[in-house]
C-alpha cells in the first residue's frame, strides 16, 4: 500500500452517480476540498448528506464553462467517472453517447491543460475486452471508452498530462440506485414476481464499492506522489467471478428465500461477456477486500 499522504481540491466528474458520490463521501471524510460537475438538470440525491460541503458547478455542454469551471476551483486532479452506459444502444442513442463519453470528456482534458491542471483519473471498462482480447469492444459504449482514451494520446505527447486509466467491472453496493441485478432480486423477493432470466451461465466479476473507492484512492496517492509513467491502465476486479446462477444462489441463501426467476426465458444479449476479461494488470497496493458473500450480506442487511 502507498504511504503517500496529501490532501488537496478533487474536481468530479459523475459525482452524483453511485460510484461517484461514494467517492465524494469519501474525499470528504478524508479531508479533500470536493467541487463537481453536473448538467441543469442532474439528480443530486444521492450527495443529500453532504450537498452543503461540496461546490457545484454546472456544465452547459460548452466548453467555455468547462474552462471556467477548471479556472475556478483549481483542482489538484481530476477525476472523470461521468458516462453514457448503454450494454445496447438504438440508432438515437449514438448522439447522446458521443456527446458524453467523447465530446464531454475531451472537453474536461483541453481545460484541465489550458488551466495547466495535469493529474487525471480516467474511468474505463472491463468491457473493453470482449473476449479477453487486448481491445475487443462488448458494445458501443465500450468502443466510445477506447476512443477516449486514444484522444488521450494526443494530450499526453503534447502536454504535461499523467493519466491513470481504472477499468471497472461490475460493481455493486449498499443504496445502489441503478436498476441492476441486485435491484432486480430485491424486487422478486418483496413482490413475489416472476423475472424472466436468460439461462444464466455468464461469468459476472463483482466488486464491492468500498473497494473500488479504495482503488481510487490507490490511484490519486499514486499521481499525487509523481510515481505513475504517463499513462497506466490498470484493472479493478474481483479475485474470483461466479455465474449469474451462483450470484442468485448465494443472494437467496443470504436472503432466505427462494426466488421466482425463470431461468432461459430470456436470451443471452448479442456479444454476451461469458468469461470476464482476466489479463489486467492490476494496481499496486490495492486488493479487493470484500467477498461476494459479505457484499451481500452488506446490501441486505445494511
Amino acid at each position: 500500500m502507498l504511504t503517500f499522504k496529501e490532501v488537496g481540491t478533487a474536481l468530479i466528474t459523475g459525482g452524483n452517480g453511485f460510484i461517484g458520490s461514494n467517492l465524494v463521501k469519501r474525499l470528504i471524510s478524508e479531508g479533500w476540498n470536493v467541487h463537481i460537475i453536473v448538467r441543469p438538470t442532474s439528480e443530486l440525491t444521492t450527495l443529500n448528506e453532504v450537498i452543503n460541503l461540496i461546490h457545484i458547478h454546472i456544465y452547459d455542454d460548452s466548453i467555455e464553462s468547462l474552462l471556467k469551471i477548471i479556472e475556478l476551483s483549481r483542482p489538484t486532479i481530476v477525476i472523470h467517472l461521468a458516462s453514457l452506459f448503454l450494454a445496447q444502444h438504438n440508432p438515437t442513442d449514438i448522439a447522446p453517447m458521443i456527446q458524453s463519453n467523447l465530446i464531454f470528456a475531451t472537453q474536461v482534458v483541453e481545460a484541465m491543460v489550458a488551466n495547466k491542471v495535469y493529474k487525471l483519473i480516467n474511468t474505463g471498462t472491463s468491457w473493453q475486452h470482449y473476449e479477453n482480447k487486448d481491445y475487443s469492444p462488448v458494445c458501443l459504449y465500450a468502443a466510445t471508452k477506447q476512443a477516449f482514451e486514444a484522444i488521450l494520446q494526443f494530450y499526453l505527447e503534447t502536454t504535461q498530462l499523467k493519466t491513470i486509466t481504472l477499468k471497472l467491472f461490475d460493481s455493486y453496493g449498499p443504496k445502489d440506485p441503478r436498476q441492476k441485478l441486485f435491484a432486480l432480486l430485491e424486487k422478486v423477493a418483496h413482490q413475489q414476481e416472476t423475472l424472466a432470466m436468460s439461462p444464466g451461465n455468464q461469468k459476472i466479476n463483482l466488486v464491492y464499492i468500498d473497494d473500488i473507492i479504495d482503488a481510487y484512492f490507490v490511484a490519486i496517492e499514486k499521481l499525487m506522489a509523481g510515481l505513475n509513467s504517463s499513462h497506466e491502465s490498470y484493472a479493478i476486479g474481483s479475485n474470483s467471478t461466479a455465474t449469474l446462477h451462483e450470484i442468485t444462489s448465494i443472494y437467496e441463501e443470504e436472503n432466505g428465500n427462494k426466488l421466482s426467476i425463470a431461468w432461459g426465458e430470456r436470451p443471452y444479449r448479442e456479444r454476451e461477456v461469458m468469461e470476464t476479461w482476466s489479463r489486467g494488470t492490476t494496481i499496486e497496493g490495492w486488493q479487493p477486500k470484500v467477498s461476494l458473500r459479505e457484499g451481500i450480506k452488506k446490501i441486505l442487511y445494511s
